[in-house]
Order: structure tokens, then sequence, then C-alpha cells
């Protein structure tokens, strides 16, 4: 059953008005935090001096302060896996809306230590509460993600998804303006602007209850019919919208009444075997993607370009903005071109702007032109980065930050973009969870393994490091072409299909090539 015209499908205000609330208390909330903490580093390390006098009567060695500092900032990763591991449970056994709310109250906790750490003399309380943020990012994102995928209709999955990468760019460019010297980038403010966190939690701790959990979640795990109709009709609005609940049901039909997977059986189970490997390959390998070396170079091409360093709290901004524009810009493409296309293009482009970076950095002294040329390539990489594969990079804006004000930070971050409603959209439901809390976990370990390898990487290889993640965006590039299938428009079970003539051969392929039609077909005459 097909919806015959879905261009005049009126869609209720509320999916959206939806999307931005989760945006607020997920993705929005991440983005703050992962550019937040830039701006206050010297003062935050004056503090933990200060404080380290009082208590022993003695100054902390340079080494000591640095090792404190190197706490601050890299507790957040810690946090953020224990975030994610725990997303996969909280949303099976509590459903998306109350898992979403509870990754508030860590969003709180942290904004409570960090704001009173200076009150209460305490640096270890700066600790605790970026380890409380990263839970909050960690489970909020993910949980962000997945309630937004499964809330859309499957003709606006990609346009709900990209929602979370405007969040999270807007976030960090918030986060950027909040610490300019203008605003709360001073001595005096500093606990201000590190428990400003505290407003987008308590927005959506008043707003998100007056929206219905998942329709998805209501059906198939909680087998509760009249409240996914009623879900369906809150966000969609009047209509027919039976084509989306027969395909909700096909899926039901399926799972058989099977119980939400761990990621061990993600491993384990064939079924969901060329599942896991696109999602590890495209979506969980996004530090291998080169940004946070583009980033570094960053600092030194704007230099040579002729911006003042004191301008460099400005051009992080309008970089900032340019990911706010090509992520809205993805948003508008994705239904139009596709998952897809728009990915494997996106590698190219991006592979060829680390070539030609490669030639002009090494070339960077030779002609006054060719700092110029590489400033152009930094943002050619941005805006082909933003349209396809993520909406937030690896380190991404925030690293570019950082290095702009020389700071010691190395911010974290996830994949987004075209990558948003992948894990939704190439996973059934019961698979789902553990789909994202696989990425998440690949993620921020990644991030932390990278973090550690990244200076080395640079050290040895300089400019012809770019090469390793230029092959990357190529094998991506390829990958993408000619074994992932594209995605939009197709219901779960269609994608699920699509993915079986790669996980199945023979005979095995064909008896569950015939279930799975079995299922829709069954589920469409009820």
């Amino acid at each position: 059953m097909e919806i015959k015209n879905p261009a005049s499908l009126k869609m209720s205000y509320n999916l959206f008005l939806l999307a931005f609330v989760l945006g607020i208390g997920g993705a929005f909330q991440y983005g703050l935090q992962v550019s937040i903490i830039n701006s206050p580093a010297e003062y935050i390390k004056s503090f933990i001096r200060e404080t380290w006098l009082k208590r022993y009567s003695f100054s902390p060695s340079e080494d000591m302060i640095t090792l404190m500092w190197s706490f601050v900032v890299s507790i957040y990763s810690i946090g953020g896996l224990l975030g994610s591991l725990s997303a996969g449970y909280l949303s099976v056994r509590f459903g998306r809306k109350k898992a979403m709310l509870f990754a508030n109250i860590p969003a709180l906790l942290s904004a409570t230590l960090m704001g009173l750490s200076r009150l209460c003399g305490s640096f270890e309380m700066i600790i605790a509460g970026r380890l409380f943020s990263g839970v909050c990012g960690g489970l909020a994102l993910n949980i962000h993600l997945m309630y937004a995928g499964e809330c859309a209709p499957r003709k606006l999955r990609g346009l709900i998804a990209i929602t979370a990468s405007t969040a999270t760019a807007v976030g960090k460019f918030v986060g950027f303006a909040l610490g300019l010297r203008e605003v709360l980038g001073v001595d005096a403010l500093w606990p201000v602007l590190m428990a400003v966190n505290a407003l987008p939690a308590l927005f959506q701790l008043l707003t998100l209850p007056f929206f219905p959990d998942s329709p998805r979640y209501l059906l198939i795990d909680k087998k509760d019919k009249e409240g996914c109709i009623k879900a369906v009709k809150q966000l969609w609005g009047d209509g027919d919208h039976m084509a989306e609940i027969d395909d909700m049901m096909a899926e039901q039909e399926a799972i058989r009444g099977e119980k939400a997977k761990s990621v061990c059986d993600l491993f384990r189970d064939k079924a969901v075997r060329w599942q896991l490997i696109t999602l590890f390959l495209v979506a969980s390998c996004m530090q291998l993607i080169g940004v946070n070396v583009v980033y570094f170079y960053a600092y030194s091409v704007f230099i040579k370009a002729g911006i003042p360093p004191a301008q460099t709290h400005y051009v992080s901004l309008g970089v900032g903005i340019t990911e706010i524009l090509t992520t809205v810009l993805c948003g508008f493409l994705i239904e139009r071109a596709g998952r897809k296309t728009l990915l494997w293009k996106s590698y190219t482009v991006m592979a060829l702007a680390l070539g030609l970076l490669t030639v002009t950095l090494s070339l960077q002294d030779s002609f006054s032109w060719i700092p110029y040329c590489s400033v152009a390539l930094i943002f050619i990489f941005i805006m082909s980065f933003g349209i396809g594969p993520g909406g937030k990079t690896s380190f991404h804006i925030a690293f570019l930050h950082a290095f702009l004000l020389k700071s010691q930070a190395a911010p974290q971050t996830l994949p987004a973009g075209v990558l948003c409603p992948l894990p939704t959209e190439i996973f059934i439901q019961s698979y789902r969870p553990a789909a994202y809390v696989f990425n998440g976990a690949t993620n921020w370990i990644q991030l932390f393994i990278l973090g550690l390898l990244f200076p080395f990487i640079v050290e040895g290889l300089g400019s012809f490091s770019f090469i390793i993640f230029l092959t990357y965006c190529l094998s991506m590039a390829i990958f993408v072409f000619l074994v992932m299938p594209e995605t939009k428009g197709k219901t779960m079970l269609q994608v699920m299909e699509e993915f079986n003539r790669l996980n199945y051969r023979g005979k095995k392929r064909q008896t569950a090539l015939q279930q799975s039609n079995c299922s829709v077909m069954t589920v469409t005459r009820l």
C-alpha cells in the first residue's frame, strides 16, 4: 500500500517542534559542551594553580597543571563512552522519550558542579562536572538520533535526522559566541560560562513531556497500536497514515516477537553482517576523515593569509556559520539527491581537497598566493563534509577554534550529516538500539586513541599525513558507490532486503527474501 501523493501529505508542526525540542536538549547540548571548554582554558588553569597553593602551601609544577587540565579535557570522552553504552538499555527499558529526559539529569549535575567549583574552591568539581556532561552528550546524542528518526515518516526521515547536525552546529556556534571576551569569556564569569548547559536541559525537561514517544517504539516494542496511532496523528496531523503504520506492522511481523538485540548479537548474526560493516566503515571510522589534521594547519594558514592573531576568535565564528549553512543545505538536499549520492560525491571532493592541500602546504612559503589557495581548500573541505558525511566531524570546528586560540584543549565530536539517519534506516527495530550503542562507543574509543596518536602522526609525516586520510576518503567513495544501497524513500524492510543480497548467498538468500516478502504481504492484508 503506497501513499498516492506523498507531497500533498500535510505534516503537523508538532513533528518539527519535536525535532527542535530534541535538538535543544540533545545535539545542541553536545555542541555547546565541545566548544565552550576552549575559551576559559587559561582561567581554569589559574584556578587550579591558586587552589593548589591554598591547600598545600606550595605552587604546583607546570607538569601537574598540564596533567590536571588534561583530566578536565579528556574525562569528557570517558563520560561520552559511558553515556553511549547506556543508551541502548535505557531506550529499550524506558522508551525513547523517558531516556531522553533522563539525559538531562547528568547535564544539570554537571552545571551545578562546574558552576559552584570556584565558590567551593574545588577543581575536582570541574573534572566531575565534565564527566557528567560527557555522559549527557553520549546518551543524549544517541537517543536524539534514534528518537527523531523513528518519529519521522519515510519521506521526511533524512530531513528530520539532519536537524541533529544543525542543532550541533548551532550549539558550537553559541558556545564560541558565549566564550568571547565581550560576553562570558572573562576571569570573573567563567563559572557561569561552564554552567550555561543547565538552560537547554531545563528547557527540554519542561517541554518534552508534551510530546508522544516514538510511534515505532510504541507499536513494535510495547505492542500498543492505539498509542502508536495516537502518536502518529499528534506528530503528523490528521490524514491517512495507514501506509506508514502498515510498514511498522510489517517490521513488527518480521521481528516476530524477538527481544532487543545486544551488541554481541550484531557480531554473531549474519542477517546484519553488511549493515554492521557499512556502519563501521562509513560512520564509525570518521576519525580517519582527516579533519583534525586540516585544522591543525589552519592557524598557520590563516596567519600567512594575513589574518591578525587577535581576530582569530571571529574567524572561528565565521567557520561556525559556514558549518550551520552547510548542514541546512544538507537538509534540503538529502531527500532530493539521496543519501548514497551525497556521500560518494562528498567523499570524492574531500579526497581531492586533501590532495591539493598536501601540495599547497608543501609550497606555502614559495609563493604569496599559495596560502589563499589553502584557505579556499579548507572551506571547500568543510562545506563538502557538512553537505555529505557530517554536519559535525571528528574534532571539527571546535578543533579549529582550539588552535586559533592556541589552546591545549582537544575537543571531541562525532559524525552526523547524511550519516545521522543511517543506523535508523539500515537496522530494523530489534537491532537499532544496539547499533547506536556500537556506533557511539566505537567513535568515543577512536577519538581517545586518535588523540594519543595524532601528535606523533603530524610530527612524523607533516602535511603528507593527508595521504592517509585521502586514501580513506577515496576508499569510502568507492565503497558507497559500489556496495551501499540507497535508503531514500524506502521502508525498513526494503532496505533489509537490499542488504540480504549481500548477507546471504544462494538458497539462504532466497529463503530470507521470501520470508521478508511473506511478512510484508501478510501484514498488508491485515
